[in-house]
Parts: C-alpha cells; sequence; structure tokens
C-alpha cells in the first residue's frame, strides 16, 4: 500500500517462508506495523500473534504488557492529565476538529486495516471513520456547549448565586471490543479527552491494529503524546488491572464481562458506563412499505456478519404482510455478495475468529436439531475464507433453542408472525436484554407510540440502527442487561466530568439575624416559600 513505509526500527519476528507456505508472508508492511506497535506500553517480552480473517494471513506479533506496564502506563496519562485539564477548553476542542479531518484523509489506511483485521465488508469499515469523523466535529464544535460552568437557581432569588462547574474526571479507562475496533477505540475516548482527562485504552489483541492507528492520528492532531495510553494483553489479566486503577472506567463487550466491571467499579466507588449484549427485535406493523422494511432487515442482521451490538436477531412481522415481507426479505439476502476481500463491492464480509464461527454453527445446528427451518443459508462457506457463514434466516425458533434468548452476533436472524400490537412489543420486551430496536410503519406517530414502549435504549423507525447511531447528539445505550449509561450527547461527555456546585451568599445568611428569634426566622421563610410557590418558581 502506496501509504505505508518501513519504519527504520527493529520488526518482530514471524514466519519466513512464504514460497512453501502461502500464509507466511505478511499482510502489512513489517516496518509498518512495528511503527504503530512500538506506541504500546509493554515491556514483558511476550508476543501474541494475530493473523487476518482474509486468507490467514499473519498481521502481527504483538508485544504485551504486563501489571507494571499498566501502572507505568497511568503514570505517564497522570502527569499528562494535570497540564491538560489546566489547558483552556478551546484549545481542547480545537484538537477535535483536526482529527475529523485527518479520519478523512486517512479513510483508505484506516479501512484497509480495519478489513485485514476484522475480515469485515469494506463498506461496512467505512461506517468506522464516518462515525469517528461525526463525533469529533460534534464534541469539537459543542465544546462550551457541555462544558463551560453555569449559573443556576439559588435558594433566595437575587441573594443567592450558585455556579456549576464541571472538573475532569483524571485517567479514564477504555477496555474496547473487536467488532468494531476504530469507532469503539475512540468514540468513547474523545469526549473524555475534551472534558479534560487522559485515557488508558485496552484494545482487543485481534484489532490492536486499527486502535493503535487510531492513537497515532490523535498524536497528529495535536493531542499531547502522553496523554492516551495503550496496554495489550488478555482481558481477564489486564482488564482488572485497569479497573483498580481508573478514576472512570468504560467497557463494550458482553453483559458477563460488564457484570465484573460494575462489580470492581463499585467496590472502589468509581463510575463506568457499559455497553453490553442485545437481542435486538424488529417489528414489521402491518402498514409498512415491505420493500423498504426487507432492505432494512438485510442491513440490520447482516451489516458486518451480524457483529455488531445493535444488529437484530428477532424478526416480527404482522401477519397481514408476513408472506409478502419474508419472501423479499429472502430474494435480498441470497442476492448478496458474499466475500473476503479488500474491495469494494461485498455486502458481507466474514466473521472474525474461528471462536465466533463455532458458536454461529453451534447456535443454527441445535435450532434446526430441535425443529427450527432453515428459509435461506445455515451453513459455513469456507470456499470464501476460513471463518465464512452465510447470512441464514430461520423460522420456527422456540425458547427450547439456544438461538431464541441468547446472543449469536453473528448473521442469523428468526422471523416471527404476530397477530397484533401488543403482543408484537410484550415479545419484543421479552428476555432480559434492550439495545436497540427497530420498526417500520408508514404511520410515523404511530411508530412513535410504538417505540416508547419498547424496553431499548434506542428504537429506529424506518432504519435499522443508523439513525440513531449516527446522530451524535442523541445518547446511546442499553436498557437492564444491556448496559448502563450513555454514549454521545450531553450524557456521553459529562459522564467524565465531575459537578461541582460553588454557592455565593449575599446580604442574608441562613439563620436568625437583625433580632429575629428562631420561631421569627421560621415563620419569615415559610411566608417566604409560599410566596414562591404562588408564583410558580422552582
Amino acid at each position: 500500500m502506496s501509504d505505508r513505509h518501513p519504519s527504520s526500527g527493529p520488526v518482530l519476528e514471524g514466519p519466513h517462508d512464504p514460497e512453501h507456505d502461502p500464509t507466511a508472508s505478511y499482510a502489512l508492511d513489517r516496518g509498518y506495523v512495528w511503527n504503530l506497535t512500538r506506541r504500546l506500553v509493554a515491556t514483558s517480552g511476550r508476543t501474541q500473534e494475530v493473523r487476518s480473517p482474509i486468507g490467514d494471513q499473519p498481521l502481527a506479533h504483538l508485544p504485551q504488557s504486563s501489571e507494571e506496564d499498566v501502572e507505568e502506563a497511568f503514570r505517564r496519562a497522570r502527569r499528562a492529565q494535570e497540564a491538560w485539564a489546566r489547558t483552556p477548553l478551546d484549545v481542547r476542542a480545537a484538537a477535535l476538529p483536526r482529527l475529523h479531518d485527518l479520519v478523512l484523509d486517512h479513510q483508505r489506511e484506516i479501512i484497509d486495516t480495519i478489513c485485514l483485521e476484522s475480515g469485515k465488508a469494506r463498506k461496512h469499515a467505512f461506517d468506522e471513520p464516518l462515525h469517528i469523523a461525526l463525533t469529533a466535529r460534534y464534541y469539537g464544535r459543542t465544546a462550551h456547549q457541555h462544558l463551560d460552568s453555569r449559573r443556576v437557581r439559588g435558594a433566595i432569588p437575587v441573594l443567592t448565586r450558585v455556579d456549576v462547574n464541571r472538573a475532569p474526571k483524571g485517567v479514564v479507562g477504555v477496555i474496547s471490543p473487536w467488532n468494531y475496533p476504530f469507532t469503539m477505540a475512540l468514540c468513547d475516548g474523545l469526549p473524555a479527552l475534551l472534558a479534560g482527562n487522559a485515557v488508558v485504552a485496552k484494545p482487543d489483541a485481534q484489532t490492536m491494529l486499527s486502535a493503535l492507528l487510531a492513537a497515532k492520528l490523535l498524536e497528529e492532531a495535536g493531542f499531547p503524546p502522553d496523554l492516551w495510553q495503550v496496554v495489550a494483553g488478555p482481558g481477564p489479566e489486564i482488564g482488572p488491572e485497569i479497573v483498580r486503577r481508573a478514576d472512570y472506567v468504560c467497557f463494550t463487550g458482553s453483559t458477563a464481562t460488564g457484570r465484573l466491571i460494575a462489580k470492581g467499579c463499585a467496590e472502589r466507588l468509581i463510575g463506568c458506563s457499559l455497553e453490553l449484549g442485545g437481542k435486538n427485535p424488529i417489528l414489521v406493523l402491518r402498514d409498512a412499505d415491505v420493500e423498504k422494511a426487507a432492505e432494512g432487515a438485510v442491513r440490520a442482521a447482516f451489516s458486518n456478519a451480524g457483529q455488531l451490538c445493535v444488529s437484530m436477531e428477532r424478526l416480527y412481522v404482522a401477519d397481514q404482510v408476513y408472506d409478502r415481507f419474508l419472501e423479499r426479505f429472502v430474494a435480498r439476502t441470497e442476492a448478496m455478495t458474499l466475500g473476503a476481500t479488500l474491495d469494494w463491492g461485498n455486502d458481507m464480509g466474514s466473521l472474525i475468529s474461528r471462536r465466533q464461527l463455532e458458536t454461529v454453527t453451534a447456535h443454527v445446528d441445535d435450532a434446526v436439531a430441535k425443529g427450527a427451518r432453515v428459509v435461506t443459508g445455515g451453513r459455513a462457506r469456507p470456499d470464501l475464507g476460513p471463518f465464512f457463514y452465510e447470512p441464514t434466516i430461520l423460522e420456527g425458533v422456540t425458547p427450547a433453542m439456544t438461538c431464541f434468548g441468547n446472543e449469536t452476533f453473528g448473521p442469523v436472524v428468526s422471523a416471527y408472525r404476530f397477530h397484533d400490537e401488543a403482543e408484537a412489543i410484550a415479545r419484543a420486551n421479552d428476555g432480559e436484554y434492550g439495545l436497540n430496536g427497530s420498526i417500520y410503519s408508514r404511520d410515523g406517530a404511530r411508530a412513535r407510540a410504538v417505540a416508547r414502549r419498547i424496553r431499548c435504549g434506542t428504537v429506529n423507525i424506518n432504519e435499522a440502527f443508523a439513525a440513531s447511531f449516527g446522530s451524535i447528539e442523541a445518547p446511546m445505550g442499553g436498557m437492564r442487561s444491556s448496559g448502563l449509561g450513555r454514549r454521545q450527547g450531553s450524557e456521553g461527555v459529562l459522564r467524565f466530568t465531575d459537578a461541582q456546585s460553588v454557592a455565593t451568599q449575599r446580604v442574608m445568611r441562613f439563620a436568625p439575624s437583625y433580632g429575629l428569634s428562631d420561631e421569627g426566622y421560621a415563620k419569615v421563610m415559610t411566608a417566604a416559600l409560599r410566596v414562591m410557590n404562588k408564583f410558580h418558581r422552582a
């Protein structure tokens, strides 16, 4: 790739004989990889090999961090954060529009890296620089709106002044997943930086290079070098070390791991935000545009091969349109172009790993063995790539089947009929999750009324997930076992601050004065309260 030049530094050891082993040649220039991995705080001497789902080529041998490395990363971050917190908000905010432009300028490099690490289709990889550009621009342009000190009503009009300030938490730990490696590496951390914090990040090992490329672009945008530290290693080893040291933790991943992180944060009395699992529903109402709903369902279920926290795995369709909808949904699914390449034109790419392939296969096989019907798909495709699985639509899925209530996190969706909307809403709300939902209807007002009854943190109408995900001013997160807290919008930046109220009292004190007795003071205050209530003062 033309923009990837070898560095003069050392390269990591790995396979050397592509003549006899086609998988031995590196997918990326080794000097380029070293230029990214040198950013890791990792001195243990251990490495982990990472291979691409595209052709099983080696990508890197990642240096691994020790407990001492995590401690060093936090030491550097705290030192940098002290100066950064004193930096004027305008200066902090100005780095974000620069990052916006850098991300767009480097999008080819970013997308190539994402595709090689994750195996996803190029059009789905493009969503990542797009989302980060939107996030950077939004917070860069609205910094004062969220973080300026503001005046609020005091106890006594005119005499009590109250200013509310926003103080940064300190060092934020960000533990990010593999499914959207560039987006999730940055989308939580950017508002944390804006608020005056530093970040120690622990990306997933499979997609570490995308996260390190993000760190490189942050530095080029003008953020201080030590403000964003990256460590590497197994989640069960490195994750707890981050929780023990951070002042706030962001985690995106499984509900089981999220519970452990929440417990660790609770023991230290620090905050956390968690975006966790989902078993997300689509409702296709009787008045839906069937063609539009079928197109949306393809994106909802099969974007990134279903490896998306907000993707849909349950499909509830009104009886009046079920047959027509399913016919169009199947036709669109079977027309998809599948491929694990760096080229545009693929509608779906690969699963990321053998473990993910085994989970998807087990869920489908279990459903079929217990009586479900495969409408289309239902098999692995090793001819396309080592971890490929066809987009799959199931009917007849029951509570006895693993995929009924458990998240598959793959290209599998179950279709169900419903006869009335109350039934559909109840079934959509069934289970422990509540991350994202989707409703298709020609009547927007009616669909919005239905949405208010869906127990999900985001609900999209006549769209799969992108309308809410791309609306950065709108908060995003889960209800119930799908998480705590929100990213995006005001909530997405204020979570990284502590509110400080500074009250200034003038003339009158909150105690008897001017010769009043305690009883007289109580009567005066009672009369004042009645007057303020009469004039509708809050």
